[in-house]
């Protein structure tokens, strides 16, 4: 394993060995390496601040769930230390690549496309995806790299620099919707010029575990665990994140009305039980499970599709609800879901977005439960 270090003002890279950082992964690792080389000081979107991806220690180990990667930078929404955590295959395609951290470092007026493989790394200017929905975008990239290949990369909104901007890691199905969210990911990237990460694992050996035959019974007994447990075993796979909808309400948690109350009039329309049954009865495209990443038997994540059947988009969680539903008093599930696709195809956080609309509406410039009009 191995960390790469980009530097987008010259454009070129350099391998390091993992050393003082062998023990560490995910979160740990993008904090400490912004702990150890980000002076405090420095401006989120200026040269000395650096972007961090990287995937946990057991990342491609098979065991559900440990395919997650994290991605860390000065926030420039909060001046701390931030980190965000995905599920997908983008982090488990950078395992794969035997990088235990990417960090890009200085920035970049014109956007590149970062290309990676077990041949190195090469840039290729990223102007024609510019100003593209990120579906868009990530169809371009597939069309020219490979259906293979696997993508990190921003939208409209990280090119803006904007501080709602995330980062998008992709599906195994080849979605673009896995989001490194809050604290202006995406617009760190844009300050650096990354507009689009292209991993290709082709070629590259499987990793394996040392002591085969040990690590088989640990994971079989974490398995079994997952599987004993209902909230793993049932809620999850059935309702998804979104079954908290019902519980935070009956607790006064839900946000509501800008946060102004915990407890929504006609809240059943939007909870986890009514988006299990509205993805049933419109069938086609649309799944109540489904795994964001290969061998994950919670399959927490699900597909929304329209009344003829046809995806919109997915996954859509407790956050997705409770901040562009509940707290904009939208009960309108399709609204929800409509709004929460513009957020997937701008490139920006969820949460982030519902707050600000509350505040909008709180002010009178949007009205409370208008889905139209907050579109």
């Amino acid at each position: 394993m191995k960390i790469v270090r980009v530097d987008m003002e010259s454009l070129t890279t350099k391998d390091e060995e993992v050393s003082k950082y062998n023990r560490l992964g995910g979160r740990a690792l993008t904090s400490r390496i912004l702990l150890d080389e980000v002076p405090a000081t420095c401006h989120p979107l200026g040269p000395k601040n650096k972007l961090i991806f990287a995937p946990g220690l057991l990342t491609g180990s098979g065991a559900s769930s440990a395919d997650r990667y994290s991605v860390g930078a000065k926030s420039p929404l909060t001046g701390g230390i931030k980190e965000s955590n995905a599920g997908g295959i983008s982090g488990l395609t950078l395992g794969k690549l035997g990088i235990r951290a990417l960090v890009f470092e200085n920035t970049r007026e014109d956007f590149q496309i970062i290309h990676l493989s077990k041949d190195g790394v090469t840039f290729a200017d990223a102007s024609p995806i510019m100003g593209k929905d990120l579906s868009e975008a990530a169809q371009w990239l597939r069309d020219q790299y490979g259906k293979h290949v696997v993508l990190w990369l921003i939208g409209v909104a990280g090119e803006q620099k904007m501080n709602l901007a995330a980062v998008a890691g992709q599906d195994k199905d080849g979605y673009p919707t896995r989001f490194n969210g809050r604290g202006g990911l995406g617009a760190v990237a844009g300050s650096k010029g990354v507009k689009a990460i292209v991993l290709d694992a082709s070629g590259v050996e499987k990793n394996r575990p040392k002591e085969k035959d040990r690590f088989k019974k640990a994971l079989k007994q974490y398995h079994n665990w997952l599987m004993e447990t209902p909230a793993t075993a049932k809620v999850l796979p059935e309702l998804g994140t979104a079954g908290l909808v019902k519980t935070t309400n009956a607790l006064g948690a839900l946000p509501t009305r800008n946060f102004s109350t915990g407890k929504m009039e006609g809240y059943e329309s939007i909870s986890g039980e009514a988006l299990r049954d509205t993805i049933k009865e419109r069938g086609g495209e649309g799944t109540t499970t489904h795994a964001c990443m290969p061998g994950c038997i919670i399959r927490c994540s699900n597909v929304f599709a329209d009344e003829d059947g046809n995806r919109i988009t997915g996954p859509i969680e407790y956050e997705n609800i409770g901040l562009l539903g509940s707290n904009l008093d939208i009960s309108d599930l399709d609204d929800v879901v409509k709004l929460n696709d513009l957020c997937n195809e701008y490139g920006i956080d969820t949460i982030e977005t519902g707050g600000a609309l509350g505040v909008l509406m709180a002010q009178n410039i949007i009205p409370f439960g208008d889905g139209k009009k907050s579109d």
